[in-house]
């Protein structure tokens, strides 16, 4: 449980602390011109082995940074190779945000909210080493569905691979949550549906409930990871789009679990997350004390049974992809 003393106190912290932006283009063939690694008795991805000509070093980035955010993805309670492979996944531009290693050593010692550090600060134009745009990202949608349906239609496109988004009603619930008119559509409850067949994917739409997620892409971003061939994925997606803010949090099960109880309340439709165990992966990352669950590893949960919600997470194995809202925020 948080109690308001402690809010307080990382509100303070994240008003203090500064993170920078730095977006880092290599050319083809070339690195990036640093390290990125993990050291015993030392929390986070560490920046190493900068390169004093190199294109990080162009950037801003320096030795003992550490990278709280790929391409707008948190990653500071990420596996360090999945982190990893978001990096790679940018091609020759990778957009970082980081915090210097004093900075941050200060932050975890004192309990700072990680994910919330830069919510507080002015906008700032990034470091760059000769780059004008930051690296586009696919947006990962949560559509509630309203009286007149999730508000959007599927087309296909002569001579174009994959599903579109068309006819997105100005008000409804695509717009509300990010969709744009020809975005292109990759996934759908994290299942990937590039090949899939329009009746097929129009029937899984109309299958899903109250809520979907979608995975889509707007032209300049499916161009930019088209030509390396890049596999789109819902962790490399722009979650600040969503009308809810939720929350992606990627937990890896510790030696007693994931160290939460999954709630089901009778005063309140849905599942909550519940009591977690301090010093356990849940309690660690960004979840917070009666959380909503909206998400199981890309499936919408919310019309769920609470046995079934439960089953999900247990067959992630351990590891496991949890798409929560605020309580407040999600009533």
């Amino acid at each position: 449980r948080r109690s308001s003393d402690l809010h307080e106190h990382q509100v303070d912290m994240s008003t203090a602390l500064k993170p920078r932006e730095c977006i880092v283009t290599k050319e083809e063939g070339k690195t990036f011109g640093f390290f990125l690694r993990i050291e015993k008795d030392t929390v986070g991805h560490l920046v190493r082995g900068v390169d004093e000509t190199g294109p990080a070093a162009k950037a801003g980035l320096k030795d003992g940074d550490r990278v709280l955010r790929v391409n707008g993805v948190f990653v500071d309670q990420t596996v360090h190779a999945q982190v990893v492979d978001l990096i790679k996944a940018s091609r020759n531009s990778v957009n970082l945000q980081v915090l210097d290693a004093a900075s941050y050593e200060n932050a975890k010692k004192n309990g700072a909210n990680m994910e919330n550090l830069d919510q507080n600060q002015p906008a700032q134009a990034p470091a760059t080493n000769n780059v004008s745009n930051p690296v586009p990202k696919p947006r990962l949608c949560y559509l509630v569905k309203e009286k007149k349906g999730f508000g959007f239609s599927l087309k296909t496109a002569q001579g174009q691979k994959g599903l579109f988004m068309t006819s997105v009603s100005q008000k409804g619930a695509a717009s509300k949550a990010g969709v744009r008119d020809n975005d292109r559509l990759v996934e759908v409850n994290g299942e990937n549906v590039e090949n899939a067949a329009l009746d097929q994917v129009n029937t899984k739409v109309k299958q899903s409930g109250g809520t979907i997620v979608v995975l889509v892409v707007d032209k300049e971003t499916d161009k930019f990871y088209s030509e390396p061939k890049v596999t789109l994925k819902g962790e490399m997606a722009d979650l600040k789009l969503l009308p809810l803010k939720p929350r992606l949090v990627e937990l890896k099960k510790g030696a007693d679990g994931y160290g939460f109880y999954l709630r089901e309340l009778s005063s309140n439709k849905g599942n909550f997350i519940k009591d977690l165990d301090p010093g356990s992966p849940a309690d660690k990352s960004s979840l917070l004390d009666n959380d909503r669950l909206v998400a199981v590893n890309g499936e919408p949960v919310e019309d769920l049974q609470h046995e079934q919600v439960v089953e999900k997470i247990r067959k992630g194995g351990d590891k496991t992809s949890l798409l929560v809202v605020d309580a407040e925020i999600g009533r």
